[in-house]
């Protein structure tokens, strides 16, 4: 884009990406690093972050769907690329094609990718989950031996080739949490017993972001990083992006729409729940919940405007807020800083998690597609 939007847009710096790789690096030195970039890089933009986070060093690449891992390969980016949630009658032939890694969790996925390494005449490359205690994907302990044994056979037969075996924590954002601990043993336990069988991964990986930074013991041959790499604290016990040595990359801008005085006594917005106390200046903010504003914030969302923080007035809008300046004046076009690094006095994406009774992986990938990105530092 060679033009700046006027209404809303998301400005992403790349160079903080790249700040944020080569960091998380320096916390898990004896291992590889996946860059996660699934649901659209956690908002910040798949394409231009995945290709910022490889010329910082991250070796892997991580989605979600095989879909977004497939928009990956068509943009041309290459080197290992893995995608973990699937289900049945999914792009398996194409995936084995484009040489992705896939997670397989059971035996019907196990089926799924020898049926496409047959029909796509090559190997698939897969990696085995093993749950042991998040509860979602993954196979369960008691079920470990049968699909370890069926897959070391399929390796045998030459329609696959186990690259990894890896499993995911349940609160590794949670520093002392006793389930920390149980899965880590789990891990050991069940990796051990997959080597024992005959496995030989390229990669054993359960670290996430706050593995990475908190937990050595589990980094493993892989981590797996993913908020951390946007620059946004993956947990406030762990603290805040600036504490962690991260960057946050998206700073989202908007420009005001309209200002004008009313007197007291005014209403503000959908059900008058924001009403004026003296004579005030209103200035409104063209983002709302269609753009990713989130309208659980009405009332407490903090925005930098005129040099000051300051609240959504009422409610959020589909489209629109409105920010009460007291007896301040700015002027339209002026420039409104919803969220940011912080580092200029703005609001963070994590002072918007608190306000809104969430996450801040939320906020940032809420972000609706309505919002150009521009990216700086390409």
């Amino acid at each position: 884009m060679n033009e700046t939007p006027t209404r809303v847009y998301a400005e992403i710096d790349l160079d903080a990406v790249r700040a944020n790789v080569r960091a998380l690096r320096e916390r898990a030195p004896g291992a590889e690093l996946m860059a996660v970039v699934k649901a659209d890089a956690y908002g910040h933009g798949a394409i231009p972050c995945a290709r910022a986070a490889q010329e910082a060093g991250a070796t892997w690449l991580g989605t979600a769907t095989p879909e977004e891992a497939l928009a990956l390969r068509a943009a041309g980016i290459e080197g290992p690329v893995m995608c973990w949630l699937w289900t049945p009658g999914g792009p398996w032939q194409a995936a084995v094609e484009a040489d992705l890694d896939i997670s397989v969790s059971g035996m019907w996925a196990l089926d799924e990718a020898r049926k496409a390494a047959h029909a796509a005449g090559r190997r698939a490359r897969i990696q085995l989950k093993a749950d042991t205690g998040l509860g979602r994907n993954g196979c369960q302990p008691a079920d470990w031996a049968e699909l370890v044994g069926a897959a070391v056979a399929a390796e045998a037969e030459g329609t696959v080739k186990i690259t990894g075996i890896w499993s995911h924590f349940a609160c590794a954002d949670e520093p002392g949490h006793p389930s920390i601990a149980l899965q880590l043993t789990a891990f050991r336990d069940m990796l051990a017993y997959a080597e024992k069988e005959g496995a030989r991964p390229e990669v054993r990986h359960i670290a996430n972001s706050p593995a990475t930074l908190t937990l050595p013991e589990s980094h493993y041959d892989l981590v797996r990083c993913g908020l951390a790499v946007y620059g946004v604290s993956p947990a406030p016990e762990l603290g805040t992006s600036q504490e962690l040595g991260l960057r946050p990359a998206m700073t989202l801008k908007a420009s005001v729409a309209l200002v004008k005085a009313v007197p007291p006594g005014h209403g503000v917005s959908y059900g008058h729940h924001h009403v004026t106390e003296a004579e005030t200046n209103l200035a409104l903010i063209p983002a709302g919940y269609a753009d990713g504003i989130p309208r659980h914030a009405s009332g407490r969302g903090p925005v930098l405007v005129g040099g000051k923080v300051r609240r959504v007035a009422g409610r959020v809008a589909m489209d629109q807020f409105v920010v009460d300046l007291g007896s301040d004046l700015v002027r339209a076009g002026d420039e409104a800083v919803i969220f940011g690094s912080g580092e200029h006095g703005e609001p963070t994406a994590e002072d918007w998690a608190r306000a809104a009774d969430t996450i801040a992986y939320e906020i940032v990938t809420r972000i609706g597609v309505r919002v150009p990105r521009v990216y700086r530092n390409g």
